[in-house]
């Protein structure tokens, strides 16, 4: 799925002349202010460009095609010289009493957006000036930015539109567990984590405090009958929330690592000098799309059980994490106190997890175009 955005033309990207309403000549063309570099900037940031223009009466003598055809050529050649293009200019040629199928607010024009899995619904728009717009943003099932130069400018768009939260949220309900888990991957602190297995909370913690991201997470499942289904569950969950927060996934880091020797030789950066005790612990990952997890311990477990939560949950729930959130995942860890050796693994998953959701530019970390 992509990111779209859906441009009305007259009175959004160009003005709109008061008395007749048409840009019919060259003099009447102008452009909304500072409407260029902020669609290069919504470009830049992903978005495909699709215009959606009626044009009351096009190829009549209301409004020849001749003097029509000018003026738009030359607004979408100046657009292209800065780098701005449309991937469709979709035009409605019809008066209003015609009753077309293809005049906005209807989606006439529209039909292979429409399609399930071509646009990304949460994060596309349909900009416009005029109600009909919001409308059809209605009708389309996306969001609508009404633009007015005034109360809502090109510039103010565009930095709302670019700068979409990276959040999610995952209702996860089954015979055996119930989960509501919310993440927020720009904002740390805050977080507030319910599973019932108290030395898990504490784990999870560490992922949100080191990871530098917010999760509020409660799950309710059959502890009665073991930690197991809670565990593996949260996993499915957390691995889902994380996946959909990243959205198109452009700008990330991709690659996450940590490592930390021994006490002496090699710490993590940013963490105190015990954090992860004296254990050589490897977190690698790579939010590649392709879940993948190898979970190598030592020698194992020392001890079958912390608290309430049994070691060999552990790997199982990177495990879990990993596929659903399709991730690339390398851990180790060596042998010694278990305690702290299930504290380091998901310290270490934590700052990996930083580096990996760490935003820098627009760009898409992949050579194939895809992630």
């Amino acid at each position: 799925m992509e990111k779209y955005l859906f441009i009305d033309r007259d009175g959004t990207i160009i003005e709109e002349p008061v008395i007749d309403k048409q840009v019919d000549s060259f003099e009447k063309l102008k452009f909304e202010p500072r409407v260029i570099s902020s669609l290069k900037t919504l470009q830049n940031a992903g978005y495909k460009l699709v215009m959606v223009t009626n044009q009351d009466g096009l190829g009549t003598d209301s409004l020849p095609y001749e003097n029509f055809k000018g003026p738009h050529q030359l607004m979408l050649d100046v657009l292209a010289s800065e780098g701005v293009t449309f991937e469709e200019v979709l035009i409605c040629p019809h008066f209003p009493h015609e009753n077309c199928a293809c005049r906005k607010p209807k989606t006439g024009l529209l039909g292979k957006y429409l399609v399930p899995g071509v646009v990304d619904k949460e994060h596309s728009f349909v900009i416009g000036d005029r109600e009909t717009d919001m409308e059809l943003a209605q009708n389309m099932g996306i969001g609508g930015e009404r633009y007015n130069p005034e109360t809502n400018s090109w510039t103010a768009i565009a930095e709302r539109l670019t700068k979409i939260p990276r959040t999610a949220h995952v209702v996860r309900n089954t015979n055996e567990t119930k989960i509501d888990l919310f993440v927020d991957l720009d904002h740390s602190g805050g977080s507030e984590i319910s599973t019932g297995i108290g030395f898990f909370d504490h784990m999870l913690d560490q992922i949100a405090t080191h990871g530098g991201i917010t999760m509020k997470l409660k799950a309710t499942g059959d502890l009665h009958v073991d930690e197991h289904h809670t565990v593996e569950d949260v996993g499915i969950a957390l691995g889902s929330a994380l996946r959909q927060a990243l959205g198109d996934k452009r700008g990330i880091g991709r690659f996450g690592f940590a490592v930390a020797m021994d006490e002496v030789e090699a710490k993590l950066d940013g963490l105190p000098d015990d954090s992860l005790m004296n254990h050589p612990v490897d977190a690698c990952m790579d939010i590649s799309g392709r879940p993948y997890c190898v979970f190598s311990c030592d020698a194992d477990f020392v001890r079958q059980q912390v608290g309430e939560l049994s070691t060999e949950m552990v790997p199982h729930f990177f495990h879990s994490l990993a596929y659903a959130m399709g991730l690339t995942l390398h851990m180790k860890v060596t042998t010694g106190n278990t305690h702290h050796q299930v504290e380091a693994l998901f310290k270490a998953f934590g700052r990996a997890l930083r580096m990996a959701l760490k935003k820098e530019g627009n760009e898409l970390p992949s050579s194939k175009g895809v992630l």
